[in-house]
C-alpha cells in the first residue's frame, strides 16, 4: 500500500516510516527536509506546510496518512488534499483537561476546548493540547475513517526532548564515576511511557487494517522505582540510588518533568498525578504491544553514544552531585 508520512524525517515520524518500508509498503515523506533525511527506501517531497500543497504531492493518491502535526492549518490543508486516504493522526494525552483522576480512558477524560488558531505550543501544555483537539477534530470530520492516538512519553534513540534518555545517561555516569544517583520521592508514584519503535509498529499495523477510533498510545502505568530498575539493568549499571523528597528538591531549584537543572519522570504536583496513570486496557486490547524498559535504555544509551550532540534534558551530573551533598 502506499503510505504518506506528513514528516518521516525526525523522531517518531521517521520510525513510522522506516516501519512502513521494512514491511514493504511504497511510502512518501512529505517535510521541509531541514531537520533530518527520510529513511532508506522513502521517497521526499519538500513541502513546508505553511505553504499549499505542491502539485507534486496533490497527484498522489495515498491508500493511508500519518501525521503527527500540532498545527491546525496545517492538519485542515493536509485533510482536504488527502481526505480519501485512511488517517492515523497522532495527538497527544495533553488534549485531556482532566490530569488529576487516576485511571482515565479517552471515554471518561474531559478534552480542552479546541484552539483552532495557530498558537506557539511551547506557551504550555494547555495551549498545545487544545491545538491538538482542533487538529484531532479536522481528521475526524474531514475523512471517512481515521484512527487517533494519543501518546504520552515517547522514549527511545532520537528522541529529540532528551527526558527518558536523562536516566540511562545518568545510571552510565554514575557506573563511570562510582558515584550515587538521585532519585525523587515518592519513588513509587505511577509513570507511563512508551518506545518510540513500539508506537511506530502500532501506527502501521492501523494503517494496514484501517483501524478506526481514539485510544491512548502509552504504556502501562509502572512505579517509578520499576522504570528505574530496569533502566539500571539496560546499562548494566547498579549504582546506589539517593531519595529525595519533593520539598528538598523544590528547594534547592529542582524543577519537574524537563529543562535546565530538572529532574525528567518527575512532577511535584500531586493534583497532577492522573496524568501518568491512564488505564490502557483498550489499547493493548487493540493490539498495542511494548517492549521492557530496559531494552529501550539500552538502545537509548547506545543511540546517545554515537550521537554526541543528543539533547539530554535535567540536572547535570556536577549539579546532582553538588545536591546530593548538601542535603546528605
Amino acid at each position: 500500500m502506499k503510505i504518506l508520512v506528513l514528516g518521516g524525517t525526525v523522531f517518531l515520524s521517521r520510525a513510522v516510516a522506516v516501519e512502513a518500508v521494512a514491511r514493504g509498503h511504497d511510502v512518501l515523506c512529505a517535510a521541509r527536509g531541514v531537520s533530518g533525511s527520510p529513511p532508506h527506501g522513502a521517497s521526499l517531497v519538500r513541502w513546508d506546510r505553511n505553504d499549499p500543497v505542491p502539485v507534486e504531492l496533490t497527484r498522489q493518491a495515498p491508500d493511508a496518512v500519518v501525521d503527527v502535526s500540532r498545527t491546525p492549518s496545517h492538519v485542515r490543508r493536509a485533510v482536504a488534499a488527502f481526505g480519501d486516504a485512511h488517517w492515523t493522526f497522532v495527538s497527544t494525552i495533553n488534549v485531556y483537561s482532566d490530569v488529576t483522576t487516576p485511571g482515565g480512558t479517552p471515554a471518561t477524560l474531559p478534552l480542552h476546548e479546541a484552539i483552532e488558531t495557530d498558537e506557539d505550543p511551547a506557551s504550555g501544555p494547555e495551549v498545545y493540547g487544545a491545538m491538538k483537539v482542533a487538529c484531532e477534530n479536522a481528521v475526524r470530520a474531514g475523512v471517512p475513517a481515521s484512527l487517533v492516538l494519543r501518546p504520552g512519553l515517547i522514549a527511545g534513540p532520537g528522541d529529540p526532548s532528551g527526558r527518558f534518555t536523562y536516566w540511562p545517561a545518568r545510571f552510565a555516569e554514575a557506573a563511570a564515576d562510582g558515584g550515587p544517583v538521585l532519585v525523587p520521592e515518592p519513588v513509587d508514584a505511577l509513570v507511563q511511557l512508551i518506545d518510540v519503535r513500539d508506537l511506530a509498529r502500532w501506527i502501521v499495523d492501523g494503517a494496514e487494517t484501517g483501524s478506526t477510533g481514539v485510544l491512548d498510545a502509552i504504556g502501562r502505568p509502572v512505579p517509578r522505582s520499576e522504570v528505574l530498575s530496569q533502566v539500571a539493568a539496560g546499562v548494566e549499571a547498579s549504582p546506589d540510588l539517593v531519595r529525595v523528597g519533593t520539598e528538598t528538591l523544590t528547594a534547592h531549584g529542582v524543577a519537574p518533568w524537563s529543562g535546565d537543572r530538572s529532574l525528567p519522570l518527575w512532577i511535584d504536583d500531586p493534583d497532577w498525578a492522573g496524568l501518568l496513570a491512564h488505564d490502557v486496557t483498550a489499547s493493548y486490547d487493540a493490539g498495542l504491544r511494548t517492549r521492557p524498559v530496559s531494552e529501550t535504555a539500552r538502545d537509548t544509551l547506545t543511540w546517545l553514544r554515537s550521537t554526541p550532540d543528543a539533547t539530554v534534558t535535567g540536572l547535570t551530573r556536577a549539579e546532582e552531585l553538588d545536591l546530593l551533598r548538601t542535603v546528605g
